[in-house]
């Protein structure tokens, strides 16, 4: 009986092992070139006149012959109304953008930017000698590129005991 005892208290005793292991192994590289950019405001014609003991034919603008030209100026006639008196005049006229013909992109460069009132240019990154690898030991080799560029690169290795 004690044996029968002994033998059933070391089984208890003995269980088997319930732990989960678990491994993970992760890399990455990312490689980034930043892109060249442009943003246009094209600005319109416009035309002012003000002033006092003045008599006028009122100038103004001219309707543009199509779309993408610019509004001109019509200039007006003004005589000073009474002589030998006090006046003031002022005329102002501010050229509106005409749109450029055919803006084209070659191989990622824009060859020319359009000549509007307000641009907005941003050089492209030069890829030039950037790369990057990661191999099974996690030892990284990042190189760098031109400007406008960047190397990240990342190994993570995970271990979980449940």
């Amino acid at each position: 009986m004690k044996k029968a005892a002994l033998l059933f208290g070391m089984l208890l005793m003995a269980a088997p092992a319930h732990a989960d292991l678990t491994h993970k192994i992760s890399s990455s590289v990312q490689l980034t070139v930043d892109a060249s950019a442009s943003q246009a405001t094209r600005l319109g014609s416009t035309y002012s006149v003000s002033g006092n003991n003045v008599s006028a034919t009122l100038g103004g603008l001219t309707a543009p012959a199509s779309a993408t030209d610019a509004a001109t100026m019509n200039s007006g006639t003004y005589t000073q109304t009474t002589d030998g008196s006090a006046f003031s005049f002022s005329e102002t006229f501010n050229g509106g953008d005409a749109i450029p013909t055919g803006t084209t992109v070659s191989s990622g460069v824009v060859g020319t930017l359009p000549a509007f009132g307000s641009v907005t240019t941003t050089a492209g990154g030069v890829a030039g000698s950037l790369a990057g690898t990661i191999d099974s030991a996690g030892t990284m080799s990042l190189t760098a590129g031109g400007a406008g560029t960047s190397a990240t690169g990342q190994f993570v290795s995970e271990i979980t005991i449940k």
